[in-house]
């Protein structure tokens, strides 16, 4: 396990990467490439969506391009604190402080849930996918964005101890034990020789 696949240290370190995380973010995860991500959904203007570990709000924002029921979720309160200053305490998404591994929402609340650079902090991401399916309606999806595994062998030992890097094996592994059987993975990048982020969309079945 990672430095910062633990709850405590992640949210001592994004206390201090909240203050410059909207400036940082652009270099690894752009406009673009949430953009694309956002084009894999089936996604309407009446459908409820849950953004998991929504930071700062910046795949909030793209989100509500699509649909105005957006709901964001974060356990960092330095991160939820600048994201509720960028929409407002009464704007049009409503924040929960929380855990992705125990999700305060009950069963079949959402039609879609998105996390994009959350899953890299979660302890038990199996545990955490679960609560994504648990909490999802039948027919709707979860999309999930973590860092690619890098193929350098320097790197890897590096992605190793900091937090959680994973490959399409390692992807198919954990939706499977979270008991999806519809899924399929694209890597998105910002151009060539930079950060690869594993983008998998998991389908829940109709009833």
């Amino acid at each position: 396990m990672g430095v910062l696949e633990d709850k405590d240290r992640a949210r001592t370190f994004y206390k201090y990467l909240s203050k410059v995380y909207d400036r940082i973010n652009p270099f690894i995860w752009n406009e673009e490439m949430r953009d694309e991500a956002i084009g894999m959904l089936d996604l309407g203007p009446d459908d409820h969506v849950l953004d998991v570990g929504c930071g700062t709000g910046f795949a909030t924002e793209g989100l509500l391009e699509e649909t105005e029921h957006v709901h964001g979720l974060d356990q960092s309160a330095h991160q939820l604190d600048r994201a509720v200053r960028k929409f407002g305490r009464r704007g049009p998404v409503r924040f929960y402080r929380g855990d992705a591994e125990r999700l305060p929402f009950q069963d079949d609340s959402f039609d879609v849930v998105w996390s994009s650079g959350s899953i890299e902090y979660w302890p038990n991401p199996v545990d955490a996918l679960e609560e994504c399916r648990r909490v999802v309606r039948p027919g709707g999806q979860v999309l999930i964005v973590g860092p690619d595994y890098p193929k350098q062998t320097i790197f890897q030992k590096l992605a190793d101890a900091i937090m959680l890097f994973y490959d399409e094996e390692e992807a198919d592994r954990m939706f499977r034990e979270a008991g999806f059987r519809e899924f399929e993975h694209r890597i998105l990048q910002r151009r060539p020789g930079s950060p690869r982020a594993i983008t998998t969309v998991a389908r829940v079945p109709e009833e």
